[in-house]
């Protein structure tokens, strides 16, 4: 650390967490600081914590929404495990997040939040407030009126005190910039695209960013500013992105990779309907979208696409994964492409809609009926769901048969840098329709499979080639409707190697980090990766024997991956669920795999893993 003439302080890593009401505009906030940091070439992860209550009464303790986010001058792979610098908007959000704050972090702390009715309604005892007591004396506390000075802000505003009150995020974002050395213009330049027709919520927001950028300026309390500087980051053209914008890019790329018309049917629900929201913004592209009424009509709409010809998808949460799983198995049997996104949140049942958890795996591999086998794959950051849906497309299309994405809430909602690639870089998806009888077919026979157990796709109404289709079983090579039991047993068989021999069309499995052999493998998925990445390479830095690998394909699995794990001595899988990986590796590999975890809808924290970690060691 080292401070300039300036009085700037040059910091490597921070981490904020903006924590309020629901109608605080903490997300808001909180991505217009991370717009802002991403636009200046340093590096950043976040973690958007939704209250699970729509409507949670003001100021109580379940209505308390959260903005993390960790920005660095050097790579970060987790949105941190403790803040240096908590905004709270209400004693609710302080209660909420207090044990999240490093000692000496920073409290920024809106006195009006703090009044007596505020301090019962987040269950403070009569006549304890936190910001007189000294009960935060370990802490650097920053008290401002901020809905006071907001208001004063905006006083020559006709608007009533309501619509001035709902500034006062940006009262504090401005303050902020002003903090962390920032420039106003591209968050002003957001609310002239929002709000450029609506003159006096552009203007109030305006003056509102202004005036906390000033209180900072003009105060005699604050005298140190803070500077992070740009991330030594791989040269590209970034951008910030969530990880359901990602995944909604990655699949647009795909349609065009492989030439199919994109059509989602969907039905909404949290957190995976910002995926409808996004491709439906994108009818350019030739992309139809669908809001069913309810998830059966979502998914069956879907696989009408997928018989029509067209890339056919649909985005869904664990919930509706169980009202979908009978037309799942009717894409099994139909052999067709479809493409299945879950969105993981905690359950069971509507269970945790906003916290995030990896509760669906063993869902994906067995949640059906009889034996319906789908390949599934998971992302495991923001900015790699791009890559993983195109991989889930071109698994559909290749091997003729729908296929599970698992994504999750930490992931979707999650924001990181991505180096968007180039159209001319991306990878051709081959698709190759049945539109003719060869010389010597004397019929068209639709379960006549090529070399990869793929039957042929014929869209309907091409001359020639008629067939039927259903959920009865079919009778090899010709599609008829079949009950013989020899029969439905190599038709099993059949769908079940099919699956199998994905194995020998994907990448083998490499070690992210660490020695090929050691005391330690830390397996993982999905978005468990930043945390066991940094874990990880904090303990190999110390001197041990730990390594890291992370699968993207889960079923099935890469074909090196039993060897592999036969090189360490423990393996060890972290997930956020009640152990779920760990069952599998288990039964199919024989091996004696270690479990960690934590199922509290947050993601599991570096400094929790690393000492899971070294009682291993």
């Amino acid at each position: 650390m080292s401070t300039t003439a300036t009085e700037t302080t040059v910091l490597q890593d921070v981490v904020i967490k903006f924590a309020g009401d629901s109608g605080d505009g903490m997300q808001l906030t909180g991505s217009q600081f991370t717009n802002n940091t991403a636009l200046m070439g340093i590096d950043l992860a976040t973690f958007p914590d939704f209250p699970a209550e729509i409507r949670a009464p003001l100021g109580t303790l379940p209505g308390v929404s959260g903005f993390q986010l960790r920005f660095s001058s050097d790579r970060v792979f987790t949105p941190g495990d403790a803040c240096d610098v908590l905004v709270a908007m209400n004693a609710a959000a302080l209660k909420v997040n207090l044990t999240s704050i490093k000692p000496g972090g920073k409290i920024i702390a809106n006195t009006d939040g703090f009044d007596s009715k505020n301090l019962r309604l987040a269950n403070y005892a009569e006549g304890v407030n936190p910001l007189e007591d000294g009960s935060l004396n370990a802490y650097e506390l920053i008290k401002i009126d901020v809905t006071k000075i907001t208001r004063e802000a905006l006083k020559e505003f006709t608007m009533g005190t309501k619509e001035k009150d709902r500034a006062k995020n940006m009262f504090v974002l401005g303050f902020l910039y002003w903090m962390y050395d920032r420039s106003l213009e591209n968050t002003v330049a957001f609310f002239h695209e929002k709000f450029g027709k609506k003159e006096d919520i552009l203007n109030s927001n305006i003056k509102a960013l202004q005036a906390g950028y000033h209180y900072g300026d003009t105060t005699e309390t604050f005298t140190s500013r803070y500077r992070v500087e740009k991330a030594r980051m791989q040269p590209g053209v970034y951008r910030s992105i969530m990880g359901n914008q990602a995944l909604s890019y990655g699949l647009l790329a795909a349609s065009k990779q492989s030439g199919l018309p994109l059509f989602l049917g969907s039905y909404p629900i949290t957190p995976a309907s910002d995926i409808l929201h996004e491709l439906s913004r994108h009818k350019n592209f030739g992309v139809r979208t669908f809001q069913a009424e309810d998830e059966i009509a979502a998914i069956t709409s879907a696989i009408g696409a997928s018989y029509g010809g067209h890339l056919g998808l649909t985005t869904t949460s664990g919930p509706g994964m169980a009202l979908k799983t009978e037309a799942m198995g009717l894409a099994v049997m139909l052999e067709i492409p479809l493409l299945i996104i879950n969105i993981q949140r905690g359950g069971p049942s509507t269970g945790l809609p906003t916290k995030t958890e990896q509760s669906d795996l063993l869902q994906a591999y067995y949640g059906r009926n009889g034996e319906c086998p789908m390949p599934v794959v998971a992302s495991r950051t923001p900015s790699d769901c791009f890559e993983v849906a195109m991989e889930a497309v071109r698994l559909a299309v290749e091997f003729m048969t729908p296929v599970i994405l698992l994504s999750d809430g930490y992931i979707a909602n999650g924001a990181e840098p991505w180096r968007f690639p180039q159209t001319a870089d991306l990878p051709k998806i081959e698709v190759v329709f049945k539109t003719e009888l060869n010389d010597d077919e004397p019929k068209f026979l639709p379960y006549q499979r090529n070399e990869k157990l793929a039957r042929p796709w014929a869209v309907p109404g091409t001359a020639g080639l008629e067939h039927r289709v259903g959920g009865l079983e079919k009778q090899a090579v010709t599609g008829n409707v079949n009950y013989e039991p020899e029969n439905h047993q190599l038709m099993v068989k059949l769908r079940q190697q099919k699956v199998d021999d994905i194995a020998k069309h994907i990448p083998d499995q490499t070690i992210d980090n660490g020695p090929n052999v050691g005391k330690v493998l830390v397996l993982g998925w999905g978005s468990t990766y930043g945390t066991i990445k940094t874990a990880v390479l904090e303990l190999l830095a110390q001197g041990h024997a730990v390594a890291h690998a992370h699968l993207r394909h889960l079923r099935p699995f890469p074909k090196n991956l039993g060897a592999l794990l036969s090189q360490y001595d423990t393996v060890l899988v972290p997930e956020i669920n009640n152990g779920q990986l760990v069952k599998i590796i288990r039964d199919v590999y024989l091996v004696d795999a270690k479990a960690y975890n934590k199922i509290m809808g947050t993601p599991i924290s570096k400094a929790e893993l690393v000492t899971a970690i070294k009682t291993y060691l």
